[in-house]
């Protein structure tokens, strides 16, 4: 119901009230009808579910049958180790799970407070759960506004609606009938909402709606949606099924040809099983969990807080940037940027202007205790713009000099405040407020045009315009009234201020544009003043559009669709608005980062693929919903967390392509043995001791290369970008065949020259050449040499542990009857080096001839 069109008096009437309020009696049958003022929440799962979900990933319950099978067969030691695995990797899963969303208690937070209402005539204080529909609820400042309200009485009211609407000045309410239909909540000027706060004056209002029907509760419905996906999400569940597939293929494949040679289907089953574990990156899901950790680790340290590890590499891969203007892109707080005063109205008072006077006295602005100035941010700004300009002359002093005697408080209908001040023997009449109210105050023979003309000037450049008019008479008119008092006032000048911008956030927009990141301004705020903003941070260029909540709500689905990508400004959208242009982006297939401060951004921040609330400014309610924090509340922030987002994914392709070679070459060394007439080359606790020590350590400390060079001047990855793009899918083709055709090469040698010990030389060259491996990985085209051997030094480490390890597998007794290993002569250790060196050496060859083939492509 368009609650803000009716009168007060329908009001009342179509919600059962009455001037008096609700009787004890009939509150209780509308709490029994309507519930609790209260947010609910949805109902989460239960932890062991969560626990139970962690199993149903393909490649998990390929490794369950795998330890299944093993201890049938009598092999315990693989069994044990591989559901030590599984069960590591499940409770990662679990922790990541269980921190779930706590939005909707804070939502639930912020509610829990008391009311005052009228019940049978009389005022009573209630917990605001227990508000209902027709209860008429008594507000004054520094109240919290418990249910949404129609008013049907106000004085002076003033309320901070920017958490819910975006509007960083408190709006001026009003008891009137609107007469427009279809409003925005910003201009609702007849209405209060929950959880908003009363900054100054007084009123009455009618409850017309609590708990889930309010709007904040329309936001919390809106929070129950899912998440979009990340795109490593994505990514890895696409990568996760293809392989799924290959290993089912292969698998049955190699059974098949067993049992066509006459081999035992047991053992052809554990072989399978062997070749499954081998083609399973176990170490993948925990590399991936670290290298986020590390790189959220780091963005701490630049005040990026992240909340959701996948958030640390969807940065990487965000094309649009949604932003708030207050306090995100604004400092939200306001600052007078341009005065007109008249020059020729002065009094004797230190040479100040008529103006600066004005200022100095028309306002309720309080020092606090502690000497700060409390009041309303408007008066703030003014009251700041004198102190700075007439540093030597105390505020304080200038108001005893001329003591305030009576005053008008401001009224909505009027859009004016006037104070009167003891002048000598004679009273200082000040009047402040809007331009169009001030000049209908002037004496007769003023030019208004030219006051209203320079007002219309600086409002088109987002300036919020406030007049000043005084005038000095001998005694106060009686009555004192509106009527009597602000007339044939004499002009005193203009002041316009401002929601600054950040000038940091400039920058931080030029970077955007050149990582190819559109930076969209989304606000509640008046269209002229987002515009505004917009254009001196560099957001609004020539052909960019601006579009409006009413033009929004107007257009269809489709043909918003077509004009998503040329807007760049949307003002005075709704929180259901901000959620839909997340959604119509995504629907061009963008992926989408929403930063907000406020409860109406929350929906927002959840549903974009990654949200950015304000740590400093920002409501428990936003930073609960979002996936990334930013402790400094500073925009460019942002782009640090970009860059470092597609280092993290960089860096989380280079072990990919490392683990997925390596498991490569065992699929291919244990795939082509048997079919060239070579025993099975591995048992499958060498191919998990491969696939979590000798891929795991340096895969990790693959985790901690730099960024490129060109990290930010390259466009964002396409949305469908595979993980095996710019030619990694070759790249593991080709090596795990060289890798696999070397391990063969050295097992038939040591058939024919080592005896017992072949198995283990297999085992030895297979590892050995993996470090060699990841070592020439550490860049696509640059050599080892150039790179330099020490500019990763946890590589460096964790490859000379590794091969410690190794060592270790092969000449210390116990791990011997582990591994099933026999301790190697000095000369065929270093026959393994030899050969497992070829890898490196044609993975840096590699780079040779893509270097050749790109000078080729620059010369055409």
């Amino acid at each position: 119901m368009n609650w803000h069109h009716l009168e007060a008096t329908e009001v009342i009437e179509v919600t059962g009230s009455s001037p008096d309020g609700l009787s004890n009696e009939k509150a209780q049958l509308q709490l029994a009808e309507y519930g609790p003022n209260e947010l609910l929440v949805k109902k989460k799962k239960p932890a062991w579910v969560l626990f139970l979900h962690q199993f149903k990933d393909f490649m998990i319950l390929v490794l369950i049958a795998a330890a299944i099978i093993a201890g049938i067969a009598g092999d315990l030691t693989d069994t044990i180790i591989i559901m030590v695995i599984v069960l590591l990797n499940a409770v990662v899963g679990f922790v990541q799970e269980y921190r779930a969303e706590k939005a909707m208690e804070a939502l639930k937070k912020i509610a829990a407070f008391q009311a005052q209402v009228l019940r049978n005539g009389k005022p009573v204080t209630l917990p605001s759960a227990e508000l209902v529909p027709g209860d008429l609820v008594l507000l004054e400042a520094g109240n919290v506004v418990p249910a949404d309200l129609r008013f049907i009485e106000t004085f002076s009211l003033k309320i901070d609606e920017s958490a819910l609407t975006g509007e960083s000045v408190p709006a001026e309410k009003t008891e009137q009938r609107m007469k427009e239909v279809d409003l925005s909540l910003g201009d609702r000027l007849n209405m209060g909402f929950k959880s908003t706060l009363v900054t100054n004056g007084r009123a009455k209002g009618i409850v017309i709606a609590t708990g889930m029907q309010t709007e904040i509760g329309l936001i919390a419905r809106m929070l129950q949606e899912d998440e979009a996906a990340t795109p490593l999400q994505k990514r890895m569940a696409d990568f996760g099924r293809k392989l799924s597939y290959i290993i089912l293929f292969i698998c049955l494949l190699l059974f098949g040809i067993g049992l066509l040679r006459g081999e035992e289907p047991l053992n052809m089953l554990l072989i399978s099983i062997s070749l499954a574990v081998a083609a399973i990156p176990e170490a993948l899901p925990a590399l991936i969990t670290i290298a986020l950790a590390m790189g959220a680790k780091r963005l701490v340290k630049v005040n990026a807080l992240i909340r959701k590890l996948p958030a640390v590499e969807t940065l990487g891969s965000v094309t649009y940037i949604c932003s708030d203007k207050t306090g995100t892109l604004t400092q939200n707080k306001m600052k007078v940027v341009q005065v007109h005063g008249d020059e020729q109205q002065s009094m004797q008072l230190e040479n100040m202007s008529m103006l600066e006077i004005a200022m100095a006295l028309n306002h309720d602005v309080k020092e606090a205790e502690d000497g700060t100035m409390v009041g309303d941010p408007t008066e703030l700004a003014l009251v700041d713009y004198f102190i700075q300009q007439h540093p030597a002359q105390p505020l304080q002093q200038v108001l005893e000099h001329l003591p305030r005697v009576a005053e008008l408080p401001f009224d909505s209908d009027r859009k004016c405040m006037t104070t009167v001040h003891r002048f000598q023997q004679q009273f200082l009449v000040i009047s402040k407020g809007a331009v169009e109210s001030i000049t209908a105050s002037l004496q007769a023979n003023t030019d208004t045009t030219s006051i209203l003309n320079e007002a219309d000037q600086w409002s088109s450049d987002g300036i919020r315009v406030i007049a000043y008019a005084f005038k000095i008479v001998d005694v106060l008119p009686e009555p004192f009234t509106y009527e009597s008092v602000e007339t044939d006032l004499i002009f005193a000048g203009l002041a316009g201020m401002i929601d600054p911008p950040r000038e940091e956030a400039k920058l931080a927009i030029q970077e955007c544009k050149a990582a190819g990141i559109h930076v969209v301004m989304i606000t509640g705020d008046h269209p002229a003043t987002a515009s505004a903003i917009a254009k001196q941070i560099g957001i609004l260029t020539k052909n960019d559009l601006v579009m409006t909540g009413k033009e929004l709500k107007a257009i269809s689905t489709e043909d918003f669709d077509e004009q998503v990508e040329k807007i760049r400004v949307y003002a005075r959208v709704s929180p259901e608005q901000k959620l839909n242009i997340v959604k119509a982006l995504q629907r061009k297939n963008h992926f989408v980062s929403m930063t907000g401060d406020g409860v109406n951004d929350a929906p927002s921040l959840k549903a974009s693929n990654i949200g950015v609330a304000m740590g400093i400014n920002g409501t428990d309610v936003s930073k609960e919903a979002s996936h990334m924090i930013l402790l400094d509340d500073n925009f460019a922030t942002i782009v640090k967390a970009v860059k470092e987002g597609r280092r993290i994914y960089d860096n989380i392709r280079k072990f990919v392509k490392y683990i997925m070679t390596c498991n490569g070459a065992e699929i291919w060394t244990l795939f082509l043995a048997p079919l060239i007439g070579l025993p099975i080359p591995l048992l499958p606790i060498h191919i998990l001791w491969i696939n979590l020590v000798t891929d795991g350590l340096p895969g990790l400390a693959l985790a901690s290369e730099k960024e490129e060079a060109d990290i930010m001047s390259r466009p964002p990855r396409k949305t469908n970008e595979s993980l095996f793009a710019d030619g990694i899918g070759y790249h593991i083709l080709w090596v795990g065949l060289l890798m696999a055709g070397v391990t063969l090469g050295i097992q038939a040698w040591a058939i024919n020259h080592s005896g017992s010990h072949w198995q283990t030389m297999v085992f030895t060259v297979l590892s050995l050449a993996q470090l060699g491996h990841v070592l020439s990985i550490r860049s696509d085209r640059q050599y080892l040499y150039k790179q330099g051997l020490f500019s990763n030094l946890q590589l460096l480490g964790a490859v000379l542990l590794t091969f410690v390890l190794q060592l270790g597998v092969i000449y210390l007794p116990f791990a011997n009857k582990i591994f099933k290993t026999q301790p190697l002569s000095l000369n065929e250790l270093l026959i393994c080096i030899g050969v497992s060196a070829i890898v490196f050496h044609a993975v840096e060859f590699e780079k040779f001839i893509k270097q050749r083939l790109k000078k080729k492509e620059n010369k055409r």
